[in-house]
Formats: structure tokens, sequence, C-alpha cells
């Protein structure tokens, strides 16, 4: 990349990273695919491509085109070596898992806890897990950062954990800890406002530009707002706490939490409690409630979903969405009836913002987090434009 800053750099910066952002989140191009989605000429296009090549951020190979008349156009692709680190701290479990440029998950490890993480030894774990995998599945990649999804505030500026309430984490320095122990820059972010960006960019929001985004984890229920295609942060970064907001709950006998928040009455933990088991992660869980046949399961399953009704048509009737996306357990209560869960919504929200309004499950599934944490990586390493 050209790092000189002159004005010619910085429109050669921002035509390196077009490109090659092009090619991350849609998908492999020939060169004339590239020439027509950026506007750039064609001259342009296979020197910007041999720059990223020798910079080792893309690979070319031959076209599959077979039959046509000249030569074909040389498809461009990610490098796959090129990868980031991509960490989920949660109350029962650390995810870590390894993302590729292209979008391949190459490796990935889940350690299940028992005892709540400090950030100290979420970092020793990860350091660890790494040098293992540097041995192993990544001898020979590239690593260009570690990204982490935690469940709570961080502050935008540095990547400050504020608080992450169900870890029992308060102004944690995990960016410069994380840092400091792997010598890899760290990106620090919301759980929530992460998995959105992966739906916005790879999944059940792809196309929209404004979402709602809501994460159902161990810890609770986060969330994010798109707006415009640009992720709302807020005037510190916090935006989109859904699971601290009031619920409406019509029926009394609905609410099991005291003047309790969204995530006290919709909660993994008591779906875990109405099936039977200690936990899990949110296949087992969905197993779990499918093959509940008890009327105490299916009461809870309604009543959660009553209530998560509500919070989604207020989330609509605020927000005029183009569509709400639910993930990890939110995703299990949504699937059990998403038709159903649709016109209770729909039922409560104005004509106006119901038009077009789509709810959807998370598409990338028990991998959402680790994307977007990967994503931050990439576009704040290979992305930028300044």
């Amino acid at each position: 990349m050209a790092t000189a800053g002159s004005r010619g750099d910085g429109m050669r910066r921002a035509n390196l990273s077009l490109v090659l952002r092009t090619v991350h989140r849609e998908g492999p191009r020939s060169r004339a695919a590239l020439t027509e989605a950026t506007g750039l000429n064609r001259s342009t296009i296979a020197d910007l491509v041999g720059e990223l090549q020798r910079a080792g951020l893309v690979v070319e190979r031959a076209s599959d085109a077979q039959g046509r008349v000249g030569r074909p156009s040389p498809i461009v692709e990610p490098d796959p070596r090129v990868v980031a680190v991509a960490v989920n701290p949660e109350v029962d479990a650390l995810d870590i898992g390894a993302v590729a440029l292209d979008g391949t998950l190459v490796a990935r490890e889940r350690l299940e806890r028992s005892t709540l993480l400090t950030p100290e030894r979420t970092v020793d774990l990860v350091e660890t897990t790494l040098a293992a995998w540097r041995r192993g599945a990544l001898a020979d990649a590239r690593i260009v950062g570690v990204g982490v999804a935690v469940p709570g505030p961080v502050r935008a500026s540095d990547g400050l954990v504020r608080e992450a309430p169900h870890l029992r984490w308060r102004e944690a320095p995990l960016s410069g800890l994380m840092t400091d122990a792997t010598t890899l820059t760290t990106h620090v972010g919301n759980d929530a406002a992460l998995g959105a960006l992966a739906e916005y960019l790879f999944g059940a929001a792809r196309g929209a530009r404004d979402v709602v985004y809501l994460n159902g984890g161990a810890s609770g229920i986060g969330g994010a707002v798109i707006v415009g295609g640009a992720l709302l942060g807020g005037a510190g970064g916090y935006a989109g706490e859904f699971g601290q907001n009031r619920p409406g709950i019509v029926d009394p006998a609905d609410r099991r939490a005291v003047d309790g928040v969204l995530e006290d009455e919709v909660s993994r933990a008591l779906l875990w409690e109405a099936v039977g088991l200690d936990g899990g992660d949110d296949v087992t869980l969905a197993a779990a409630l499918a093959s509940a046949s008890t009327p105490s399961v299916r009461a809870e399953v309604e009543r959660q979903r009553r209530i998560l009704a509500t919070a989604l048509a207020n989330a609509a009737n605020v927000l005029n969405p183009a569509v709400i996306v639910l993930g990890g357990f939110l995703a299990v209560l949504a699937a059990h009836d998403l038709d159903g869960l649709d016109a209770a919504v729909r039922a409560q929200t104005m004509p106006a913002c119901a038009e077009g309004l789509r709810l959807a499950v998370a598409e990338l599934g028990e991998k959402r987090l680790l994307v977007g944490a990967a994503e931050a990586v990439f576009e704040a390493q290979l992305f930028p434009t300044r």
C-alpha cells in the first residue's frame, strides 16, 4: 500500500482499498467485473491488482470461462493466507476463531468455562491457543490482528470495555492487554454491534440499508442499529442496548423479574431451566426445545415470544428498519415459528412502519460474532483510505 502523504497517494490508497474491499465482501471478480464495479479503467485495475498481489493481499487465477471469444479476464480473489483472529468471551465459554480474508473459518476452538473469565485470563487463553495454531493451522498464515466481541459497552475511541456486567468486567483495558500479549494490533467492540456488521455485510441483512439487530447470548441481549448503511454509535459508541429497555408486558402473569429489563424476561437461562438442562450452545438449545413436549416448556417459549414481539414492534416504530435480524438464542425463539412472531410484531407496529419490514434470523449462525470481530480487524488494518 502507498504510504506517502500527497493527495495522489491518498487517492491511490482509496482505490486500492476499494478493489480489495470489493473482492473481500462481494467475492472473487474478474478484472473486467472490477472495472465495471469500481468505475476505474482497465489499466488502473491491472495496476492496482498487481500492487495488491505484491502486498500479499490478493491472488489471481485463470478464468473458468470456456468458449468465449478473446482472452478471458483473470479472476481476482482475496489471499486466504491473510487471517484475523476473532475472540468472543462469554460467561459460559471463550470462543476463538481464525477468519481468512476470503471468509473461510480456518480454525476454531470453544473453551467451555465453569468460572467467569477475567480480562487477563482471556488474554492468556488466546495467547496459548494462538501459539498452538501458529504451529499448525496458521503455520503459513499472515495474521493481521485480533478482534474481540465483548458482551457489554465498549468505548469507541480506544476499545476500553466500560462494563461487561455478566462477566463482572469494569473499565477493562482489554485492547492493550491483548496487544501486549500477542504483539498483534487488537480491535475491541460490542458483540451485538459486530454481529450486526457481519449480518449486514454477509448474512440476513445483506442489501438492506436500515437494520435493527438483536443478539441473544449467555450474558443477555445486546443490539445494534444500522442507519443508511452506517452503524449507529451514539455519543460514546454505546447505542443499541435493547436488552436494557423496560419491556412492555400486557399480562402481569408474564413477568418474572420485578422491575426487570428485557434481558431479564427474555432469557437464555430461563429456557435452559425450562428444559431441565444446565446449558450449552444455541444448537443444543434449539434441539432441546424442539424435542420438549411438556406444557411448561411450550408456555415459557410462548411467554418469551410475546414479550420479544412487543420489544421488536417498539424498535420498528421508532427506527423504521427494512429488516430486523435476530441472532443467538433469539434466533432459536424466532425460528420456533417465524411467521407467528412476524405476525405478532406487525400487530403492534404502525402500518407505515410495517410496510416492507422483514423479520429474519441470523444467517451466519454460531460464527456471526467471530466474522464480525474479524471484519473490524480487516476494516481497520487493510482498508484504510487515509
